[in-house]
């Protein structure tokens, strides 16, 4: 009999609520994923690992880049980089750009940019599966 209360037990699923209000889903606003990510052909240049730490973007940002801005994939690059911090002036001065979004174009080549920016959005849940569809549900 005792076997069987504990086997009803093990068999009651908690409530979707439940499960969200626990303590271990995160309010992804807080808590945005990153990554790193080595850039190649400038590790072999420079002789030393050049890696970059990106992170996800917050919901609305990707979108609102795609809609107002020009050079999606280099603004999507500049608002989730973490580090090197491309907005350094140190970078505008060495690479002779008026912008942050020129010393990423005269630093990254066009696909590494775009690597870059689809990483980003990765993080960000978009470009991949992010559900499962259930059957008999």
């Amino acid at each position: 009999m005792a076997y069987e209360m504990a086997k009803n037990e093990e068999a009651v699923q908690p409530s979707v609520l439940d499960l969200l209000l626990g303590g271990s889903i995160p309010n992804v606003e807080k808590d945005l994923p990153t990554a790193t990510y080595k850039i190649d052909r400038l590790s072999a240049i420079a002789g030393h690992d050049v890696v970059f730490k990106l992170k996800a973007l917050p919901y609305g940002k990707v979108h609102d880049i795609e809609r107002f801005t020009q050079d999606v994939d280099v603004n999507i690059l500049l608002a989730g980089c973490v580090e090197p911090n491309l907005k350094d002036e140190r970078l505008q001065e060495k690479f002779g750009g008026a912008t942050p979004a020129d010393v990423v174009k005269k630093m990254l080549l066009a696909g590494e940019i775009t690597d870059l920016s689809q990483a980003i959005e990765k993080l960000s849940g978009y470009r991949r599966l992010t559900i499962t569809e259930v059957k008999n549900a």
